[in-house]
């Protein structure tokens, strides 16, 4: 009888941590779904507001991009970004140039500075997102077709006009760990447009303060599969870092790929950790 009585109290013990397993899986999967529904709805809602806005036949008016920094601020809430800015933005900057390592990084650094984003043409074609970025005065470049040139020509205008245009010059996303090389052609737009270029970093990371590969949208990664992905996490952490400004004002387009070499120098040595100089704000170790 004792030697049941301990096989009882034993299985008792394993059904009771299984229970207490599963419990949490639904209670975990049950928040997942609700943050899901909630993204989805806040989707629905800027489209809505993207047509009562006129959004999409007049992109850069004031109300729109007032509204398109609320908006992506509240999804920044809904997915638990928490954002630890360093520097400020430079306010006659008009060309921004950063890293890239997930479609997240738009509403990173959207809600934190007016720009107009220059993004791959498959964007366009998502189902709801590309709507959604038309909306928000995206612009678009379609990637391996030699349309940098071209394209360059088209920032410039939009510079020349006091649009504020950023641009991810790695041309794709990488895990966060490294920088790829910049191509340099569009950089002739801010030297055409003779306006300041700012440079700027995003990190993402874990809780020791080490790179987070979670958020990186790579390879065969799809938005829906992303950000469910994304979802599972209680919180993520993100770095945005302001770096020193670039004065175009004596330059011509034959510095084109100086200044991406300069712009890219100064985003390397955030992405690897190294000290940098933030503008604005102390020296960060």
């Amino acid at each position: 009888m004792r030697a049941q009585l301990v096989d009882d109290t034993t299985l008792v013990g394993i059904g009771s941590g299984w229970l207490r397993h599963v419990s949490y899986a639904v209670r975990v999967e049950a928040r997942r779904s609700y943050r899901l529904v909630r993204v989805v709805a806040h989707i629905f809602y800027g489209l809505l507001l993207g047509l009562l806005l006129a959004a999409y036949w007049q992109p850069r008016a004031p109300r729109v991009r007032r509204a398109a920094q609320r908006w992506q601020r509240t999804l920044l809430g809904i997915l638990n970004v928490d954002v630890e800015v360093l520097g400020r933005p430079d306010a006659d900057a008009r060309f921004f140039v950063s890293n890239h390592i997930s479609w997240l990084d738009i509403p990173v650094i959207g809600a934190a500075q007016n720009v107009h984003f220059l993004s791959k043409a498959e964007v366009r074609d998502w189902p709801l997102i590309g709507q959604l970025a038309s909306a928000a005065g995206t612009l678009y470049i379609r990637r391996g077709s030699g349309e940098s040139h071209r394209k360059a020509d088209e920032l410039a205008s939009h510079l020349m006009q006091g649009t504020a245009v950023l641009v991810f010059p790695e041309g794709t996303t990488t895990d966060g760990q490294q920088l790829r090389r910049f191509f340099p052609a569009l950089f002739r737009a801010p030297v055409m447009a003779q306006v300041v270029i700012q440079p700027l970093a995003v990190r993402y990371l874990d809780a020791q303060g080490g790179v987070d590969e979670q958020p990186a949208f790579l390879g065969e990664d799809t938005f829906q599969g992303h950000l469910w992905r994304l979802l599972r996490r209680d919180h993520i952490r993100v770095q945005l870092c302001w770096l020193p400004s670039i004065d175009t004002s004596k330059l011509s387009s034959k510095d084109a790929s100086a200044l991406c070499a300069t712009a890219q120098h100064s985003i390397e040595r955030v992405v690897l950790g190294m000290p940098f100089d933030a503008p604005n704000s102390a020296l960060i170790e």
